[in-house]
């Protein structure tokens, strides 16, 4: 395909025109080379990285063939994680703005499930969730797949890691046989073959490389006694300064001691692992993408699915035992064109995992001195934003632009001090300007949000 425009699909009016309206104007790898294969109706496979422009490329798709008159359920997009389910709903409700009434709903464990029987009752034509959640509400009969047409699989491998093979094929046997089924996966296991094999109708196969490019990502190793691994993490961040940075450990007590260490220095930081409840998991995850928090800290499996814009900085308190998990951990900065900076540190006994790395690269390892990771003049390191949380959400019939109205009308506050909305079902999340967010709460809580009194309060 030589024309890598949108404008060169076969896609409605109605989608072109919106697609121009987000600014959506030449496609990526990934969407230039399946979209023609998915509009015309084949099963693809596309191995494809988080970043790379994948969730337009099967959004579109689904939503090519879609009755908005038909409230029955047409697409179902099966996710490893209720963040990747909820970012890929979010997408998906952009592509299908338009004169057509497109209900979007996610279907995931950690929520309650009446209310989503409740919405399922109203109809809904795009599903989107986890594999566990979508095969309970088949099993109660509160989700029927007659009429679908298209079936997702997002982030393939990461469901089969994590175990879902058997809930994944459980809910493909309750498809219609007539299906297309669209598969995305960032790596290629035995396991995808067999699903491939085994519920695929003669697939095509694309390959893209994800968009951030190596030579962008800047990585430097640095060799560490295990006693030091916790204030060698804050001395890198106070040398090069992220507003951004995303530290990986490989233990739940590893987490917490590098959170400790950085809080103790006054800087931003919190964990991120499978202890914390839904609602807590969900809070830390949207200060972190508002930039009203400057560091997170994980374990890999806690990270799994996070799709991160602008990431300065990865640090590896410690190794992976994978190298490719290395190179999955490194590939989350340094997207789209912008530089990226992985800090590696290294114990002794880690040396053979080091070596691992290098093998797989192809390049000798760029060592640095402890020593040389002296802190930046500065004040404490801190946030652009602060975070408000708005009492109301979709529910009210509260949309992103109701509350930048309310913000930039009454209360006074300029649109460029005003980032990132984010409406979920019964709250909402908008990022501020630290240096505006006090009078910006102030005015809120004496004014209105959509004509009614709302509880606010800062994150």
């Amino acid at each position: 395909m030589t024309d890598a425009s949108f404008a060169s699909l076969p896609l409605s009016a109605e989608l072109l025109a919106n697609l121009s309206t987000l600014g959506y104007a030449t496609m990526t790898p990934v969407q230039a080379q399946s979209l023609p294969f998915v509009l015309k109706g084949h099963d693809v496979i596309a191995q494809a990285s988080t970043g790379s422009g994948k969730t337009a490329a099967f959004g579109l798709g689904l939503l090519h063939p879609l009755n908005p008159r038909y409230y029955g359920c047409q697409a179902l997009v099966l996710c490893p994680t209720r963040e990747l389910a909820d970012q890929v709903a979010g997408e998906i409700r952009r592509l299908a703005r338009g004169p057509g009434n497109i209900k979007v709903l996610t279907l995931c464990g950690g929520q309650p499930i009446g209310p989503q029987i409740g919405s399922l009752e109203h109809g809904a034509q795009i599903v989107v969730g986890t594999p566990g959640r979508v095969l309970k509400h088949l099993s109660k009969g509160t989700l029927s797949l007659e009429g679908l047409n298209t079936l997702v699989l997002d982030e393939a491998d990461r469901m089969l890691d994590m175990g879902f093979y058997d809930s994944i094929a459980e809910v493909i046997r309750q498809t219609p046989s007539r299906r297309q089924t669209l598969l995305f996966s960032a790596t290629y296991p035995a396991g995808i073959k067999q699903l491939a094999e085994t519920f695929m109708n003669n697939p095509q196969h694309v390959e893209v490389e994800a968009l951030h490019d190596n030579s962008q990502i800047e990585q430097r190793y640095y060799e560490v006694e295990p006693a030091e691994r916790e204030e060698a993490v804050a001395r890198a961040i106070a040398c090069f300064r992220p507003v951004s940075c995303v530290v990986f450990c490989v233990t739940k007590k590893q987490c917490q001691d590098v959170v400790n260490q950085l809080c103790r220095q006054g800087m931003s930081a919190m964990v991120l692992n499978s202890d914390l409840e839904q609602r807590e998991r969900d809070e830390v995850l949207t200060l972190f993408a508002n930039r009203s928090l400057s560091v997170l800290v994980a374990t890999d499996v806690a990270a799994r699915g996070l799709d991160i814009d602008n990431l300065d900085m990865v640090i590896n308190a410690e190794l992976s035992h994978e190298p490719q998990t290395h190179i999955h951990r490194v590939g989350r900065t340094g997207r789209a064109g912008e530089k990226g900076l992985a800090i590696n540190l290294v114990a002794p006994r880690e040396s053979r995992r080091a070596m691992a790395i290098e093998e797989l690269q192809g390049a000798p390892l760029n060592w640095h001195p402890v020593s040389s990771l002296k802190p930046r003049e500065g004040d404490t390191l801190q946030p652009p934003t602060i975070t408000l949380c708005i009492g109301a959400g979709r529910k009210d019939k509260l949309r992103p632009g109701d509350i930048l109205g309310a913000l930039t009308g009454d209360a006074g506050i300029a649109g460029n001090k005003v980032g990132k909305i984010t409406v979920t079902d019964y709250q909402a999340y908008v990022a501020i300007d630290r240096d505006s967010a006090d009078l910006a709460l102030e005015r809120l809580l004496k004014g209105k949000i959509k004509g009614k009194n709302r509880r606010v309060k800062k994150l």
